[in-house]
C-alpha cells in the first residue's frame, strides 16, 4: 500500500492532464462542423478511448482551422 500511495504524486497530476484534455476535445468536437480527417462519431470514440493521445490526435490532426 505505501508503494501505491509514494505513486500517487505522479498519478494525480496526470489523470487531471488526461481528464482536461478529454473534456477539451470533446467540446470543440461536439462544437465543430468540418474536420480535416473522419467525421465526428470518429472523434468522439478517439478521444475517449485513446487516452492521452487521442485528445493530442485531434487537435493536431483531426481539428480544422475553420472549424467553428
Amino acid at each position: 500500500m505505501e508503494i501505491l500511495q509514494e505513486y500517487m504524486i505522479l498519478f494525480i497530476p496526470l489523470i487531471v492532464i488526461q481528464l482536461g484534455l478529454m473534456i477539451a476535445s470533446l467540446i470543440h468536437v461536439l462544437k465543430a462542423k468540418n474536420y480535416k480527417i473522419g467525421n465526428r462519431a470518429l472523434w468522439v470514440v478517439v478521444c475517449l478511448l485513446i487516452s492521452i493521445i487521442g485528445p493530442v490526435l485531434y487537435f493536431t490532426i483531426g481539428k480544422d482551422s475553420d472549424g467553428e
